[in-house]
């Protein structure tokens, strides 16, 4: 099962880029549209929006690339 995480709680994930750390903004678990993109998601599976701490960048992703810090 899915760790799930709650607005306000610090992950980190991997990027293009390497590690990536930040703030969890928004918890979707409902379809929705990101940067032009709908991005699916469910009660089941939700995904999240994440504020990076270095960069400020918004990022949605799946809780099973998340990892709590």
């Amino acid at each position: 099962m899915t760790t799930r995480f709650r607005i306000g709680d610090h992950v980190r994930w991997n990027s293009e880029a390497g590690r990536v750390s930040g703030t969890i903004i928004a918890v979707h678990m409902q379809d929705f549209d990101y940067k032009g993109h709908t991005h699916r998601a469910s009660e089941s599976d939700p995904q999240y929006e994440i504020k990076s701490d270095k960069t400020e960048h918004i990022a949605a992703h799946r809780g099973r690339v998340l990892e709590r810090i």
